[in-house]
């Protein structure tokens, strides 16, 4: 049997650092996005989507 996800049975530095991850992320993001418009190379775009892909699984708490 799959045991479910609860985020409240991790310990205390792995919440804060993933509260500290879900603040950070976006505006990385954002700044990530408009470096990609100016600048494209494919590792910028490849990056791009990582970090929209971590940025999701956070926001959703997938991770």
């Amino acid at each position: 049997m799959k045991r479910r996800y609860n985020p409240y049975t991790l310990p205390p530095w792995v919440r804060q650092m993933r509260e500290i991850s879900i603040q950070i992320i976006i505006p990385l993001t954002i700044f990530q996005g408009i470096r990609t418009v100016f600048f494209p190379t494919s590792f910028d775009v490849l990056l791009l989507g990582l970090l929209i892909l971590l940025a999701i699984a956070l926001r959703l708490e997938w991770l």
